[in-house]
Parts: C-alpha cells; sequence; structure tokens
C-alpha cells in the first residue's frame, strides 16, 4: 500500500477555508475547490516505492492485473474506473446533467468525426464514457437536486409574483410531467439572454422577499436568491427554480444518476464518479452551454431527490448503496479500543481519513502501517488486504463488485 499525494484543484466557486482546515493547512487565500484522489489524467495522485515519486496512472499501468484486480481489469480495462475527491464548494457550481452510456459514445463519436479539438472550449464530450457519481456531506451541504412535480413548481413561480413567470406557471399546471417540464425549461434556456435578464432580476428580488417570509419556500429562495447573487441575469436561475432544494446533514448523500439536473450550492462532501469528464451545463457558469445538446440528455422525470443513508453490513461497514458499476463508497466510523476493521484484497481500494487518527496495516507478510489523519488517504492495490484501527471516520472507495 502507499501514502497518497494530492492535488488540490483551485476552481473559481472553491471554499478558501473548508480544505485547510480539515487537513490542518494554513488557507493559501486561493479558493481550494476540489482534492482529487487517483489516477485521472487531469491530475493523477503521486505514490512513491522507494524510487521516487511517479503517478498512480504509472503505477496501474506497469501492473494492472496486481493494482486493479483481474476482475476490474476485465470489465473496465488496465484503468481505475472511478475517482474519488474531497469538494469544497464556497459558491453555486453550473447546473449540469450527465450523459448515460449510449448518449456519451454517440456523443464522443460525433465531435471527433467532426475534429473538434478535445482542449475546444465548446467541446461537449471529452470521453466515452457516463458519469454517474455519489456526493456524501462531511458538514451542512446544500444542493439543487431533480426536478420538483410541475404543480408544486407553479406554485413556487406563482408566489414569487413576477408576471413573466405566470406562462411558465400555467404550462407546468397544463401539461402533463414530461411535457410541461421540457417545454418550460426548452423555453427558458432559448429565450432572449436580454429579456431574459430583467426577468431574473425580478425573480431573484421576489425570490429574497420571501426568503425572509416565514413559509413553505423560505428556504428555497433564500437558494435561489443566492444563486443569483453569484450568477446575475443568467437563465439557469430561473432553471435552478424547476429543482428541489435539498440540504444534507453530515453522513447524508445524493447519488446523480444520467440525465438527472443538478447543482451543488455550499459545503464540504466526499465525492465519488465514474472516471469522466462528460459534463453538459445548463448554466450558472461561464463555460459553453450547449442547449440542444443538453435538452437530449436531461430526463425529465419528476420525483423525489434521491437522498441516501448508509446501510450497515455484519462487520461494521456502512455503504453507500448505488446502481453504479465503476465504484462503491462506504464509511467506517472507528472507536477506541474496537477491534481492528478488516479491508479485503480482491479489488483496488483507496482509504481516505476525515476524522481522527486512522492507523491503516498490510495483513501480509509485509506488516507495513501507515497512519492516517484528515484529508490524507493511502492506495491499496487489489492484491493486498489490510486492517483498519484507530479513532476517527475512514471512507474506503473501491470498484463495485460484479455480479455472479
Amino acid at each position: 500500500m502507499d501514502r497518497l499525494h494530492n492535488t488540490v484543484r483551485p476552481y473559481a466557486w472553491g471554499s478558501v477555508t473548508a480544505i485547510p482546515e480539515l487537513l490542518g493547512t494554513e488557507p493559501t487565500g486561493e479558493p481550494q475547490a476540489e482534492l482529487w484522489m487517483g489516477a485521472h489524467p487531469g491530475a493523477p495522485s503521486l505514490v512513491d516505492r522507494g524510487t521516487g515519486p511517479v503517478t498512480l496512472t504509472e503505477v496501474i499501468a506497469a501492473d494492472p492485473g496486481h493494482e486493479l484486480g483481474p476482475e476490474t481489469v476485465a470489465a473496465f480495462g488496465p484503468r481505475l474506473p472511478f475517482l474519488l475527491k474531497l469538494l469544497a464548494a464556497g459558491a453555486p457550481l453550473s447546473l449540469q446533467v450527465h450523459p448515460d452510456r449510449e448518449q456519451a459514445r454517440a456523443g464522443y463519436a460525433e465531435e471527433e468525426a467532426l475534429g473538434v479539438p478535445a482542449d475546444a472550449p465548446h467541446r461537449t464530450y471529452k470521453d466515452a464514457g457516463h458519469k454517474p457519481e455519489l456526493l456524501c456531506a462531511l458538514t451542512p451541504f446544500e444542493g439543487l437536486c431533480g426536478f420538483r412535480p410541475p404543480e408544486e413548481t407553479a406554485g413556487l413561480l406563482e408566489a414569487l409574483g413576477v408576471d413573466e413567470l405566470k406562462p411558465y406557471a400555467d404550462i407546468l399546471r397544463a401539461h402533463p410531467s414530461e411535457h410541461a417540464l421540457r417545454e418550460v425549461l426548452t423555453a427558458v434556456l432559448s429565450a432572449d439572454r436580454e429579456a431574459m435578464a430583467g426577468t431574473v432580476a425580478q425573480a431573484a428580488e421576489a425570490a429574497g422577499r420571501l426568503a425572509d417570509t416565514p413559509g413553505p419556500w423560505s428556504d428555497a429562495c433564500a437558494a435561489y436568491a443566492g444563486i443569483a447573487h453569484h450568477y446575475p441575469g443568467d437563465p439557469g436561475v430561473i432553471a435552478a427554480m424547476l429543482l428541489h432544494h435539498v440540504r444534507l446533514q453530515p453522513g447524508e448523500a445524493l447519488h446523480l444518476g444520467a440525465g438527472v439536473p443538478h447543482a451543488y450550492l455550499g459545503g464540504l462532501g466526499v465525492e465519488i464518479m465514474a472516471n469522466s469528464d462528460n459534463v453538459l451545463r445548463c448554466g450558472l457558469t461561464p463555460k459553453h452551454v450547449d442547449v440542444p445538446g443538453l435538452l437530449r440528455v436531461v430526463r425529465f422525470e419528476a420525483g423525489d431527490p434521491a437522498v441516501l443513508r448508509p446501510e450497515a453490513s455484519p462487520d461494521g461497514e456502512e455503504v453507500y448503496d448505488t446502481p453504479a458499476e465503476e465504484f462503491r463508497l462506504s464509511r467506517h466510523l472507528l472507536a477506541p479500543g474496537s477491534p481492528a476493521r478488516g479491508l479485503p484484497a480482491g479489488r483496488a481500494q483507496i482509504l481516505l481519513c476525515t476524522a481522527g487518527e486512522i492507523a491503516v496495516t498490510a495483513t501480509g507478510r509485509d506488516a507495513a502501517e501507515l497512519t492516517l489523519t484528515p484529508g490524507r488517504s493511502v492506495w491499496v492495490p487489489a492484491a493486498e488486504s489490510v486492517e483498519a484501527a484507530g479513532s476517527g471516520t475512514l471512507f474506503r472507495a473501491t470498484v463495485a463488485p460484479r455480479p455472479h
């Protein structure tokens, strides 16, 4: 096993303090948005096996069977199929969706055939993969996830009292759910940007008033007003009003499948996802927004947001169950003096400490031990089994077991 040396991504929406506070380091004064753990080519983790730092990508390529396990290599090829992150949102992220496998393959092939450069700002599909993801809150965490039932959103738009929003409310009440959501989102994102800016400003002002008035919309409207503060005039503010406003408590998680519109607004969490860069944006971003492409990918399905709580296994491991094949996220809450928890071999693992102090010990002939403190992580090859003991919280990221 190897201690991971990881890269912090300084995206503008990142918190200045959350990741440094977890790591116990001094803030730099710049946003620190994401700490990446894994073998993504954009910022692979480094390990040192005695000959100097090398990327985890190179380590895996040198012996995929040992590092990933034969089952993972057979399913996904000689690459780690997931990426683990600490995500610290100090401002809203873009409102976005991810494609499913078939859409990703088709979109990637189309842009390749058109000769769109891989680094072009208007390129949508960076690879041929889908991107299911899971966000587990470490602090109270706020986000938007999935469409609210249209009749409920109609009530919100009517409560705002903005004349320009009334036609949208009428559509949401008059048509079947899927048709209504499609029509309103299309209208909002396709409208004249200058004309829409005035509507956004009025809606933001009204949301601010509702946020200060006790009632069913105060919490959500506080979020929408905050989004409008960061992105004045952006049509994505109105699009955001179609979505559930979600508050996660520490330990709760959001699972985001293909086509589900979502945005993270604030908080610190552990995020795991399939190792893909494919994102289609609805707004709340200076980046490229491909409205026709987005509308082909969005699933216009209203329902409850997929808030997950971990399910405890007999051995004490708490699992966040999702249908994703590329990853499995779980956590161990370890108490002083409790027996060591065995973490069996078979699939590659990244172990991340988020609280306390955890000792990770190899159980084979090499009885090496590494101590993890908050924000520190370790790579465990598939061929190795380890035990964890101590006092604190340990997240375990691995590949989902294959059905037999």
